[in-house]
């Protein structure tokens, strides 16, 4: 008696599409050069390519406002983060004691080796539907050998990028301004509606 077998399944699976964040990890890792870590989200490590002042979003706006050149800028939440120069996270503190802001509370931060953040989507990629809300986005992309120009501190043999000096007293004093400006509410809404006790008839 005959017996009939089921076809055998194939043992190769069919292909599928990259995830998205496997897409986001080879255009940073293969356009940029840069070290790509962990995911999902995939994290991009500091200290190697470049560094990261990091402050309010409100202040950050402000900044973007003023005359002071900046390299590549993104957006997370309500934190603003600037790619400044690798090695530029360790003169933060030193800059800002120079500066005059020392022991502000500023809310002013930088990472430098050894941390990272969020990859934002690369240019031309959509954001995602169901992407979290406050998702990582570039506001001024980076683009391949941006790393020569960006802001770093002036010394013999470095290049002509935007100087770190300049960026962080600029970005203290909108953070110390933001933060008034939170603290400070609205003198209409303190003092109410003028009051007519005080009025002298003519």
């Amino acid at each position: 008696m005959a017996v009939t077998l089921p076809l055998a399944t194939p043992l190769v699976p069919s292909p599928r599409p990259m995830p998205e964040e496997d897409a986001y990890a080879s255009w940073y890792g293969r356009v940029l050069g840069w070290t790509v870590t962990g995911g999902p989200p995939v994290q991009l490590v500091t200290g190697v390519r470049f560094d990261v002042l990091e402050l309010p979003s409100d202040a950050g706006a402000a900044l973007l406002r003023r005359p002071v050149a900046t390299g590549p800028v993104a957006l997370m939440g309500r934190r603003m983060r600037f790619l400044v120069a690798a090695g530029g996270a360790e003169e933060l503190d030193g800059l800002l004691d120079w500066l005059e802001w020392g022991g502000v509370a500023l809310d002013l931060t930088a990472l430098g080796a050894g941390g990272r953040i969020t990859a934002p989507v690369p240019p031309g990629h959509a954001v995602r539907d169901g992407s979290p809300r406050g998702a990582a986005v570039w506001l001024r992309p980076p683009e391949q050998g941006c790393e020569a120009l960006l802001p770093a501190l002036s010394g013999p043999g470095q290049g002509a990028g935007p100087d770190l000096v300049r960026l962080v007293s600029a970005a203290a004093t909108e953070c110390h301004r933001a933060r008034l400006r939170r603290r400070t509410p609205l003198r209409s809404a303190v003092a109410g509606p003028p009051s007519r006790a005080g009025r002298v008839s003519p």
